[in-house]
């Protein structure tokens, strides 16, 4: 296979990368923190952004997809849905608000020099080798429990068009997001400087996951990055042990990409430079430069480590289990969040069932575990930038 794809698809994820970063650095956008917001504070603001975007960006895949635009539809490695959804959501759920952000959460905060998020980071890299451990037994059980094989969208399920379902969807739903625009409930105090509200950056994001959906051929997505990471130091301590694990030899990535063909692209989790590490380590060295720009022009880049010990094992232990989920779900929140639920896709929808009781239940577990509500002795899992000076 020619070079030339890898450095197109690079150079398209990196650009998107530094922009997702600047942006959700700028508003503090982080899955997590949507819901930590929800549950632990009964703030619904960043909720109805979340809303905002998952709307906004089915608008754009459904007018990508009528006008020609898209590779594949659905995108590659979007399954069928099945229990493995609702479990890993469940586990996700409870890792990201243990952990104090979700994937890209934790990638711009370790951009913008928490020390936290880069004990997160590490534990997603653990949580995620982990998994190759049991991955046959659980392979077999998502077979058992799958729903609808072979189809993937609620549209798919039904044998509609898919713009039936998503007008059916979309309609309601924007007058529900008008009624918030006239209520000023899109609307954010904020005391920090540069802060970007919210619904803006929700929208800015929708753009830049539609056209990643259409330049890169998928959505946004990091974890099968962090997976290679781990099989690379697996197969560099334990050579032999690696040989045994059947799961970093899969290639399930497959597809050939409109701007890139007409060779596939191909790509697996071992650790090899193919079309998924092409694409994803250029757009997680965006997202953290891109955190890293904002906070140095806003003058708030520093390297912070001064928080107690119990912080550090909550990051680690919420990465560890992040990672796992990543793989039993399989892929992260923002994947199915950001890129499945937009499509409807049913393995979305039942990840997002899962993520929300998870979040919930990894609420009661963070304030049990801190002992205390998230107030200054829980700083940096619980306070967000918005509310810094």
């Amino acid at each position: 296979m020619s070079e030339h794809p890898f450095v197109f698809l690079g150079a398209v994820s990196l650009l998107l990368g530094l922009a997702a970063g600047f942006i959700m650095h700028r508003s503090d956008f982080c899955i997590a923190g949507i819901f930590r917001d929800l549950f632990l504070f009964r703030r619904t603001v960043m909720m109805r952004s979340f809303v905002l975007l998952v709307v906004a960006t089915m608008a754009l895949f459904e007018a990508a997809r009528l006008f020609g635009l898209l590779s594949a539809y659905p995108f590659p490695l979007l399954y069928a849905p099945s229990a493995a959804n609702l479990i890993g959501g469940l586990l996700f759920g409870i890792g990201m608000v243990l952990a104090g952000g979700c994937v890209v959460g934790t990638l711009y905060k370790v951009g913008a020099g928490s020390a936290l998020s880069m004990t997160a980071l590490a534990g997603l890299i653990i949580g995620s080798g982990l998994y190759a451990e049991f991955h046959p037994a659980w392979a077999a059980f998502v077979k058992r429990t799958t729903l609808f094989p072979g189809k993937v969208t609620i549209a798919q399920i039904m044998g509609v068009d898919p713009f039936i379902v998503v007008l059916v969807v979309f309609i309601p739903a924007s007058l529900l997001l008008l009624s918030w625009r006239r209520r000023g409930a899109f609307t954010h105090q904020a005391f920090a400087a540069g802060y970007l509200q919210p619904s803006r950056a929700a929208l800015l994001l929708a753009l830049i996951s539609a056209a990643s959906y259409v330049l890169v051929g998928m959505p946004l997505g990091v974890t099968s990055s962090f997976t290679k990471a781990a099989g690379l130091v697996e197969s560099v301590i334990l050579d032999r042990h690696y040989e045994t694990l059947a799961f970093y030899k899969a290639m399930p990535l497959n597809f050939i990409h409109r701007l890139t063909g007409p060779e596939p692209l191909i790509g697996g989790v071992g650790p090899s430079y193919d079309t998924l590490a092409a694409i994803q380590l250029p757009l997680i060295l965006g997202i953290m430069a891109g955190s890293a720009g904002s906070a140095l022009l806003l003058g708030e880049f520093r390297f912070t480590w001064r928080v107690p010990a119990r912080q550090y094992a909550l990051a680690a232990g919420g990465g560890i289990i992040m990672g796992l989920a990543s793989r039993i779900a399989p892929t992260c929140n923002v994947w199915h969040l950001m890129g499945g639920l937009p499509l409807l896709a049913a393995s979305s929808i039942l990840f997002l069932i899962g993520i929300s009781g998870g979040a919930w239940l990894g609420g009661l577990l963070l304030l049990r575990l801190l002992g205390v509500g998230c107030g200054k002795a829980a700083d940096g899992l619980c306070a967000p930038r918005r509310h810094g000076a």
